[in-house]
């Protein structure tokens, strides 16, 4: 999730170099009958990383491989700093000719693009599955968020509203207008290649920007692929392909773009760590920034909840995209009446779980792999730091002996809700269940972690429900009930609070952050009057 950790992208790096050598061999996946949509959607076993109305790129190639057998896929020559340059200028001059076409024919563009990614959802969706590692299901789901907020922006684009305010003067008014940033880049993480680039430039497009887009690193063919459809579209309606740049790279690319002037918002998804550091480099330039970084998401389960309910929605909300999503519950807080109960089911459910774990692009799999090895070091780290914590493994906790990145979904029990491996989110399929005496306690538990993103409480009760949402409940960005903590519809604003950034994508409201807004006075009489009576004569 960490697009921009040095560290992290050179051990990735030495990874790949690994599995190359020991797979000199090997074909690409791309090759084989089995991965015939990878053709489908256009990729080949070199593809260029760079798009501006042309394909063409100059840096280094790296290889995709695929989390679930750790062989390649294919490769990506990507971009370099000349590259991103060329990207941006031409962006910003698609943006003197995109952002005077009227708004609703802007949403007819994005309408076709919700079309053509229709025609494509099922070859894109296994992509994702291949590449990133999560299950069909959810990766066809991931192309059909794109889908959905093609479609919310189309209606967005007939309703951008602004205001009219009553002036204390005579024959003046006082206007509100909302305008276009200009460019906006987008730099996503691994965990969801497709959805969160789409909530961003959706929205961007109707509001009348232009885009520059890094995708993560080792989910760069998704990258691709996306725009290959996306160029498609634009090339049709003779839009220059500009309007929606993607520069795939290293570090280098997404910091030029942290610390460029001429782009007007950087929306970053990551880590906490990272996301802090991109915040401060952005507002160095007095830049915008959206920040959507970790969560450390916890569901709580009063005496009252239905509990039927409770497992069904947690072993999704633990197991699902093997514990990779921004929203995946890390804590569950149970009242000590029901805690037994709601455990023993847990583990049961685990154990049923771990019997369809296997290759994502099975549809009878139910639980799929890590992204990468860095990934099952990091769950290694967080086992051995909660053990010697005292925590006491109820269910897990190994990692698989097979081919691919494959850990056990694990339940962590024993430790204090302050404990450091707790409050730290760890991207694992790792829960810490904990035990409450009273709902004002389990609130405060909620609240006590630095991230702020997603939560949930399991509950029957209506006086609750209003404590648990109002104003001394949860602090997060997303406040459920008697649903999971993730799986979050397009329709709402999608966020978090404290250390997860603050930013807000997707639906309600957020199409604002991509634009700058006037405050207009006219005065349509003939005579001046200052403001406050002021009398200047």
């Amino acid at each position: 999730m960490n697009c921009l950790n040095s560290s992290h992208l050179r051990h990735v790096k030495f990874l790949k170099y690994v599995h190359l050598s020991l797979r000199k061999s090997s074909s690409f996946l791309i090759n084989d009958s089995k991965y015939s949509f990878l053709k489908e959607l256009g990729l080949n076993e070199e593809n260029v990383g760079v798009y501006d109305g042309q394909w063409d790129a100059n840096g280094n190639i790296t290889t995709s491989f695929c989390p679930a057998n750790g062989l390649p896929i294919a490769s990506v020559r990507n971009g370099n700093e000349e590259d991103y340059d060329r990207c941006v200028s031409n962006a910003l001059e698609a943006w003197k000719i995109w952002s005077d076409i009227p708004a609703p024919k802007r949403g007819e563009i994005v309408r076709q693009i919700g079309s053509a990614f229709r025609q494509k959802l099922e070859p894109l969706g296994k992509l994702v599955s291949l590449e990133m590692g999560k299950i069909l299901g959810e990766g066809i789901g991931e192309v059909q968020e794109y889908i959905d907020i093609c479609d919310y922006a189309v209606g967005l684009s007939r309703m951008f509203n602004g205001s009219i305010f009553p002036s204390e003067r005579p024959n003046h008014i006082m206007l509100e207008q909302w305008n276009p940033l200009g460019l906006i880049g987008i730099i996503s993480a691994f965990n969801f290649p497709v959805a969160v680039y789409g909530w961003n430039s959706a929205i961007s497009m109707v509001c009348g920007n232009v885009v520059i887009w890094k995708g993560a690193l080792t989910t760069s063919l998704t990258s691709i692929a996306t725009t290959k459809i996306l160029a498609s579209v634009l090339e049709k309606n003779n839009i220059p392909g500009a309007v929606l740049s993607l520069c795939t790279g290293d570090v280098d690319i997404g910091m030029s773009m942290v610390n460029d002037k001429r782009v007007n918002l950087v929306s970053f998804t990551g880590s906490s760590s990272v996301g802090q550091k991109v915040g401060v480099e952005v507002q160095k330039r007095f830049g915008r920034v959206l920040l959507e970084l970790g969560g450390n998401n916890a569901i709580i389960v009063t005496p009252d909840a239905n509990l039927e309910m409770v497992s069904q929605s947690v072993v999704f909300a633990c197991c699902g995209t093997a514990g990779q999503r921004c929203t995946t519950t890390r804590r569950l807080i149970l009242h000590k009446s029901i805690y037994n109960t709601v455990l023993v089911n847990l583990v049961k459910a685990y154990s049923n779980v771990l019997k369809r774990l296997g290759d994502p692009l099975d549809i009878t799999t139910l639980y799929g792999p890590m992204h990468s090895l860095t990934a099952v070091e990091n769950f290694k780290q967080a086992i051995s730091e909660a053990i010697e914590a005292g925590g006491q493994i109820e269910f897990g906790g190994k990692v698989l002996d097979k081919d691919g990145y494959f850990v056990e979904p694990t339940i962590i029990s024993g430790l204090k809700y302050d404990s450091p491996v707790m409050c730290r989110e760890t991207f694992a399929p790792i829960v810490y269940v904990l035990k409450y005496d009273t709902l004002e306690e389990a609130i405060a538990w909620n609240n006590s972690v630095d991230q702020g993103l997603s939560s949930s409480i399991f509950t029957n009760d209506i006086g609750t429900v209003f404590k648990w949402t109002g104003h001394k409940g949860s602090d997060c960005g997303i406040v459920n009930v008697n649903i999971p903590t993730n799986g979050a519809e397009i329709g709402g604003a999608f966020g978090g609070e404290k250390h997860t950034g603050g930013g807000r994508e997707s639906g309600s409201d957020s199409w604002k952050q991509y634009m700058r807004r006037s405050t207009i006075t006219i005065n349509h009489g003939s005579g001046l009057t200052l403001a406050q009576g002021i009398k200047f004569e």
